[in-house]
């Protein structure tokens, strides 16, 4: 068995992290947050020219077609990156609602531009203390119209459309709704993660359109491969961690030899690409899961999304140690992975929901297999 990435998912990893590297280094993220700007769209504009925002859209409708992993790929570059982009939003969630419950129509109207790059999408699932999914959407879908509140949803503030978790005749659904209506307003949140902003959406009334197969069961499988995409995303952050503490460690004397020659510090150091590497093979089987054995994915996603937390809880935590004081400042580049990391926490749900999710879906199966 083969468990290493192919020649082609290597040569589009090295070019996605050229990419980034040229067009986000860390100076460019600092200019971002002091202009205090919604997102990088120079480098989106990047992305877009190497047809990335379409990567596992079908070629049918603009897109590439390829595969989970290939997208975990490009999730876990942004990652290391901490790049400025709605790839989440837009392409991992919004995108993939639409190709997994969205009609022909649907489809055609608007993947073509998601995989362009030239529309922003976003995904509203969140009712603020209510949770990311919660058991009784407080938004309702009525006669063609919307209404409620969703909050935190991530990029809003430039999404031309979202895809909206609601209540339609008391079934969970899913509903496309065209942003640019009066009867939408947009709140920017205060946003611990300056990079990703988040908003308080309120629709009044607003027009939208059901989507047919957005039931509860395509809405959790739906959540899976999202959970798939954000634990590559944790994963490069991690990595981008171990390497930073890695680097400076072994730059920084301290009593005339490098501070990375401490044994207290080799071991922090090892813990953490320990763990990363655990949540990197997690997030690899998820990938391949959700394309090749979708009776898998749900464990395989909680899996995933557990380890990647803890991983990058854990790098983020250690690299502001081993830096010591100069780790907390502006300057540094640090706190753009401790910021990621509490967003990341909380995208999707926290860790209880999804260890609730593994624990409810092994006990099934065994009980099915039984």
């Amino acid at each position: 068995m083969n468990f290493d990435l192919s020649e082609e998912q290597k040569l589009l990893a090295d070019q996605t992290r050229s990419l980034l590297a040229e067009h986000a280094p860390y100076d460019r993220l600092r200019s971002l947050v002091d202009a205090q700007a919604e997102w990088d769209e120079v480098t989106w504009g990047a992305l877009c020219e190497m047809g990335l925002p379409g990567a596992r859209i079908p070629e049918a409708y603009g897109g590439l077609g390829l595969t989970d992993l290939d997208l975990g790929v490009i999730s876990e570059a942004l990652g290391r990156a901490n790049a400025a982009v709605p790839f989440f939003s837009s392409i991992v969630c919004a995108a993939d609602a639409l190709v997994m419950a969205g009609t022909e129509a649907q489809k055609m109207n608007w993947l073509p531009g998601l995989a362009s790059g030239d529309q922003i999408a976003t995904f509203a699932s969140a009712e603020g203390k209510a949770g990311w999914r919660p058991a009784q959407p407080g938004v309702r879908f009525e006669h063609g119209r919307i209404t409620g509140t969703k909050f935190p949803v991530a990029d809003a503030g430039i999404a031309g459309l979202a895809v909206v978790q609601c209540v339609a005749e008391g079934q969970e659904a899913l509903a496309l709704v065209d942003m640019g209506q009066p009867e939408i307003e947009r709140t920017r949140l205060q946003s611990f993660d300056q990079l990703r902003p988040h908003y308080k959406i309120e629709f009044r009334a607003a027009r939208a359109e059901l989507m047919p197969q957005g039931g509860e069961t395509r809405i959790s499988a739906l959540l899976d491969r999202a959970a798939v995409q954000a634990s590559f995303e944790a994963v490069g952050a991690a990595e981008a961690c171990v390497m930073m503490g890695r680097d400076y460690t072994m730059g920084r004397q301290m009593f005339g030899r490098p501070l990375a020659s401490y044994q207290a510090i080799k071991h922090k150091l090892a813990d953490i690409l320990m763990a990363t590497e655990l949540a990197r093979s997690n997030a690899y089987f998820a990938g391949w899961a959700a394309t090749e054995a979708p009776g898998q994915l749900a464990v395989a996603a909680a899996a995933a999304r557990l380890t990647s937390l803890d991983a990058l809880a854990a790098a983020a935590r250690e690299n502001l140690q081993v830096h010591g004081g100069i780790g907390y400042t502006f300057e540094a580049n640090c706190h753009f992975y401790y910021r990621r990391e509490r967003t990341l926490a909380l995208t999707l749900g926290p860790k209880d929901y999804w260890a609730g999710r593994l624990v409810d879906t092994v006990r099934t199966q065994n009980n099915e297999a039984a």
